[in-house]
């Protein structure tokens, strides 16, 4: 038995501490992800706390044919989905460099070369938030998760094909935002 089953069946049989050990053990890696999907940190943060919620709440319903960080990243997705519905979010260069911080500093790069980096992931980041929903999400979950196409599938409901088609659709509309941005900036 793994040990994410192992909690799943302790909590149910009444043990909110084993539910804690799950949230303990995905809660960073569900927010990081929910960042780049959310636009904002806040956003991120509440879904990412609704999600969990939900999850507790509906507990009884997994039935293990997929991973539990698959079940719970899919809830949490619904969530953001549902928000999304419910009011239109307005996204900025601002906003993203807020939700996405600066890349950590290195003492032994040179201070042109840090700016230059900080400005390329903000340039990525600004184009991300340019692209469809669809394509965002599976770029986000292939290129800086590193979930495999399968797992995408489950996570998102969709066929592995539409997978692999939006992946393919997300890469060239960002290659062709950041060539542009490249090229306004030269």
């Amino acid at each position: 038995m793994s040990e994410d089953a192992r909690f799943i069946e302790e909590a149910l049989a009444g043990d909110s501490g084993s539910f804690g050990q799950l949230v303990c053990k995905y809660q960073n890696r569900l927010f990081n992800t929910l960042v780049h999907c959310a636009g904002t940190r806040e956003e991120a943060e509440d879904v990412a706390q609704e999600a969990f919620v939900q999850a507790f709440v509906k507990l009884r319903s997994f039935k293990g044919h997929s991973a539990f960080y698959t079940w719970l990243y899919r809830i949490a997705f619904n969530i953001l989905i549902s928000r999304r519905r419910r009011k239109r979010p307005e996204s900025s260069v601002e906003q993203s460099r807020e939700s996405s911080g600066h890349e950590p500093k290195s003492d032994e790069e040179a201070p042109s070369q840090r700016l230059e980096r900080e400005e390329r992931a903000v340039q990525v980041h600004a184009a991300l938030a340019q692209l469809g929903e669809e394509y965002r999400t599976v770029l986000v979950l292939r290129e800086m998760e590193g979930c495999h196409y399968e797992t995408i599938s489950e996570m998102l409901d969709l066929p592995i094909g539409t997978v692999r088609s939006r992946l393919h659709r997300g890469r060239m509309r960002l290659r062709e935002l950041l060539r542009g941005t490249l090229q306004e900036n030269t």
